[in-house]
């Protein structure tokens, strides 16, 4: 009998988020397969958890996929975890999860916080439809993604780094006009804020801050206004 693959969701950034049960699950399974085992130790250490870890990163995960599930077809369990979240959304996990299935290994899931729900349900905008973009392509591809989005009559949600956000702010105004938007930063942490406003607002205001942390910008469709 083949061992089960756990898809483990983990804190974003408070690590009191951590469920119970994927708390208990973290212990029972063999082997953990972390996106980065230093940040992840950070996790296990606060719980008390002394499982093993192997790395399972966008460098190795098509050739550790395969080491995995050989693990798994030798009934190992395997927790796969990501730095923060639930794994597979931005972040590695498809090509496991999707060579597990093939191979008639069972997949659970366990989950658990994500940046994607946790923004939209605190954003003030619409949530009855709305499309994950994730990261934008930094430079090839990135207008002609501008313009695949522009009409889609729903909440749009893009991840995106201090570095880049007020870059990303100035392209959403430069191709989609000044659209109502909400603004996540440091989720779950102690300098958690959310914004909701224009995108001209936006800009003004996180120009004159310490862009720190990650940033979940949700946008609004095309013609919804705040009144």
């Amino acid at each position: 009998m083949p061992g089960t693959l756990y898809v483990v969701a983990t804190p974003i950034g408070n690590l009191a988020d951590l469920t119970y049960r994927a708390e208990t699950t973290l212990k029972d399974v063999t082997l953990i397969a972390s996106e980065d085992t230093r940040t992840s130790r950070k996790l296990l250490n606060h719980y008390k958890i002394n499982t093993a870890l192997i790395a399972y990163h966008d460098n190795n995960e098509i050739n550790q996929a395969k080491n995995l599930v050989n693990k798994l077809n030798n009934d190992e369990s395997i927790a796969l975890i990501s730095d923060a979240g639930t794994p597979c959304i931005s972040d590695p996990g498809y090509r496991l999860v999707h060579l597990a299935k093939k191979e008639g290994i069972e997949v659970i899931t366990i989950p658990g916080p994500s940046a994607v729900t946790a923004a939209l349900s605190v954003s003030g905008l619409p949530t009855d439809h709305f499309y994950f973009e994730g990261f934008l392509p930094p430079k090839k591809g990135r207008k002609t993604r501008f313009e695949l989005l522009e009409t889609l009559p729903a909440t749009v949600v893009i991840f995106e780094s201090p570095q880049r956000v007020l870059r990303t702010l100035s392209d959403i105004q430069n191709y989609w006009g000044n659209r109502v938007v909400s603004i996540c930063r440091e989720l779950t942490k102690i300098y958690e804020e959310t914004f909701l406003g224009t995108v001209v607002e936006a800009e003004n205001y996180f120009s004159k801050s310490k862009n720190k942390g990650e940033f979940v910008l949700l946008v609004a469709k095309k013609g919804y206004t705040l009144n």
